[in-house]
């Protein structure tokens, strides 16, 4: 039906297409600022709550700006650098959003506060709001109206605090957006002429992909007008856009040209493309699609972003290669097809490989997932950590800023575990304020009963008084600030946070503070792994088996898939925890790994393997349906469908590789991560695993019990026969790949 309407309304369609083009364009150029910028945070932990308490009863919560102060000659104890920090401590409290503000030279202020050197101290301040006004709004004008202008004299200053470090953050994913944007197309228009050798249908091709992306960004603006979305889910709609686009682009076009090469006419070729190739397109769509749709489960925006992302790459790429794309190749006709006409044979590279693995399966397969399994063996080792401002480069200013603090100040002010006690007053928390001294790592405690360190009081409440450890609402309520040393704070902060709620307290006390909003947070997205695994592997399955109507394939395909993201995983370990490619990509090991941005390559990867693995079924179960033959159908299959799974594959590697210059080391973990599990599973899963494993179950490939083969006949969809592939019979193949 599809395919008789494009047939029909070519250039109606494509008019159509233009049109929406335009407007979705006018939508996509004003996505970027209606996206949000995200805070890690647990929604609804404890952390959360106790932020929420901070601010409503204390008006105060975790310091979000610094400013670190460098004296220009002597130290910051000079008079007139004292005046000068205390004079910048007043102007930043002053400006308009900021809250609470302290500093070095506020009465009886800890020496933490100062480097051990007395040449650097701290100004710190909370500004309440979500990220998108503080690193918008409140940051520019602190740096324009408070930094610069007191960037002179006796002292220097840098702005820094974690809102400022993510918002350098997401201004250089931003730049490197716009830099991918700029290589990616040029780059991929290379590649598909070098695949078609014809300029007209690498252009098609491409606008799949460019229709993709201008749609997707559109769709997430629109999504932002209900909830939050991430702005770096437009660095995955840049990248699967034109990725998914062009995979689905090649895989109609393929089909096309190998209809016309069977004596079809155009209008017929583009019809048996649509209805069959059509299908397959969109049950691999389904398979990306719900991996991607699986980050729903978590209540993080900046998780939950992804998936908005992903679903909307998917259908627009889906639509523009089953409708938009077709019209375009009636218009082109012949001026789309091969050269010499002629569909190439089922008896190239790849189907010489896949037969030659299927004369030693047990020792091809062996050998395939041994090296898999050792290249992956790092993964063993993965340390989940906190990002922190090491993501972004040294030369980076806020970057700069940190490590001077973490050079030469004893601990970071900003990363005291805050512990709020709703029901209890002041002169009740002595007595918890001195256990909570006396954990490990622990460097003191403030409170309102003074400060505590190895279980004795060591000094005064700190800056404010104890006025500022007590409920200004009126009601009752007092809080206590726990700051670890740094050497804590570098290696166990998720445990030092555990170990502050599990101590004896107060009723009702809440622990947040930055640490724990990185705890919680990295709790919620690792307690949620088993249910996106299941959600992930049964969709897969039910795709799978709706394809093929077999019970095997799908369970086959799910270990493969695995055995990819093992080696993407200990690339990650390998490359970026133990900082092996530090040096040849510039960033700066912290010797563990965000949590979430493997789960969201994992989401990205199983769902893209997943998209080549229903290329090739389709192609090797219409052999099989056509012939009736287990083994000779499965080299013709992937002989077949390996040049196109190849050609996709390195120009999706190649579109994920350009990250790998990025200035932001999440990013370059992506690109490296996902160019290499694509080509990992294009060529020595689908080229030896898979042929190697068929062989070693021969027609149970294609088994499932009765009940489920009544249920597939009746709602199964299956790839139309295309033509028969040129080459040698059925019975050679089998002979060969059987190895008699």
């Amino acid at each position: 039906m599809l395919g008789r309407l494009v047939t029909g309304y070519p250039r109606r369609i494509l008019a159509l297409a233009g049109l929406l083009f335009l407007a979705l364009g006018v939508a996509a150029a004003g996505a970027m600022e209606a996206l949000s910028l995200n805070r890690y945070e647990g929604v609804g932990s404890e952390s959360a709550q106790a932020r929420e308490l901070l601010a409503d009863r204390f008006d105060t919560g975790s310091a979000n700006i610094a400013v670190l102060v460098t004296a220009s000659d002597g130290t910051v104890d000079d008079a007139d650098v004292a005046d000068a920090g205390a004079a910048l401590a007043r102007d930043l409290a002053a400006h308009p959003g900021v809250g609470d503000t302290w500093s070095y030279w506020s009465p009886d202020a800890p020496a933490t506060l100062a480097s051990e050197d007395r040449r650097h101290a701290l100004v710190m301040a909370w500004a309440p709001g979500d990220a998108d006004h503080v690193r918008r709004e409140l940051l520019p004008g602190i740096e324009a109206d408070v930094v610069r202008p007191a960037s002179q004299g006796p002292v220097e200053l840098r702005l820094g605090g974690g809102d400022n470090v993510f918002r350098a953050v997401a201004e250089q994913a931003r730049t490197d957006f716009i830099r991918a944007e700029m290589v990616i197309l040029p780059l991929v228009a290379l590649l598909l002429w070098a695949v078609y050798r014809r300029i007209a249908p690498a252009l098609a091709t491409l606008a799949v992909g460019v229709f993709s992306v201008v749609a997707s960004l559109a769709a997430l603006r629109a999504v932002a007008a209900f909830t939050d979305v991430s702005t770096f889910a437009s660095n995955i709609a840049l990248v699967m856009g034109i990725g998914l686009g062009v995979d689905y682009g090649l895989f109609m076009t393929y089909r096309f040209r190998e209809e016309l090469a069977a004596g079809r006419t155009v209008p017929d070729a583009v019809r048996r493309a649509t209805a069959g190739a059509g299908r397959t397109v969109v049950f691999s769509g389904a398979t990306v699609a719900a991996s991607l749709a699986s980050l729903l489960v978590f209540p993080s925006a900046f998780l939950s972003s992804f998936a908005y992302a992903g679903i909307a790459v998917v259908v627009t790429a889906v639509i523009g290669a089953t409708v938009v794309l077709p019209a375009w190749l009636l218009l082109l006709g012949h001026r789309a097809a091969r050269r010499n006409g002629a569909a190439p044979a089922a008896t190239g590279f790849w189907y010489r490989t896949a037969a030659t693995a299927m004369r030693r399966p047990l020792l091809t397969g062996g050998l395939g997932m041994a090296v898999l399994l050792l290249l992956g063996a790092p993964a063993l080792g993965i340390d989940f950590g906190s990002p922190d401002d090491r993501l972004l480069r040294s030369d980076q200013p806020v970057r700069a800023m940190y490590d001077t603090v973490r050079a030469d100040f004893a601990t970071e002010e900003a990363d005291a575990v805050q512990v709020v006690a709703p029901t209890t007053g002041p002169d009740e928390v002595a007595g918890y304020a001195a256990r909570l001294s006396e954990l490990d790592g622990v460097l003191r405690v403030d409170s309102a009963a003074g400060a505590f360190a190895d279980g004795v009081r060591a000094g005064p409440a700190g800056p404010g008084g104890p006025e500022r450890f007590t409920a200004t609402s009126g009601g009752p309520g007092t809080r206590l600030s726990v700051l670890p040393d740094g050497d804590r704070l570098g290696q166990d902060a998720g445990g030092l946070v555990a170990e502050v709620r599990a101590a004896p307290g107060p009723d009702g006390v809440l622990v947040g503070g930055y640490p724990a909003d990185l705890a919680d947070y990295r709790t919620e997205v690792i307690d949620r792994l088993p249910l996106v695994g299941a959600i992930i592997l049964g969709v897969t399955f039910v795709v799978l088996f709706l394809l093929t109507g077999s019970v095997l394939a799908p369970l086959k395909a799910s270990v493969l898939n695995l055995l990819s993201m093992s080696v993407m995983f200990g690339v990650l370990v390998w490359g970026f925890q133990d900082g092996n490619l530090a040096g040849l990509l510039g960033f700066t090991p912290t010797g563990t790994i965000e949590p979430s941005i493997p789960l969201l390559m994992f989401c990205i990867a199983y769902g893209l393997s997943m998209d080549y693995e229903v290329f090739l079924l389709a192609r090797i179960k219409e052999d099989y349906d056509r012939t009736g033959d287990p083994i000779g159908s499965v080299p013709r299959g992937i002989g077949r469908s390996a040049p196109l799974v190849t050609a996709a594959a390195l120009i999706l590697a190649a579109s994920f590789a350009v990250y790998v210059s990025s200035e932001v080391t999440f990013l370059q973990q992506m690109g490296i991560g996902m160019a290499l599990t694509v080509l990992v599973d294009a060529t020595v899963i689908r080229g030896l695993l898979v042929p190697a494993l068929m062989r070693l179950a021969g027609r149970a490939n294609w088994w499932a019990p009765a009940p489920l083969r009544r249920l597939h006949a009746r709602i199964g969809v299956g790839e139309d026969a295309g033509p028969p592939p040129p080459g040698p019979a059925s019975t050679p193949p089998q002979r060969a790949a059987a190895g008699r």
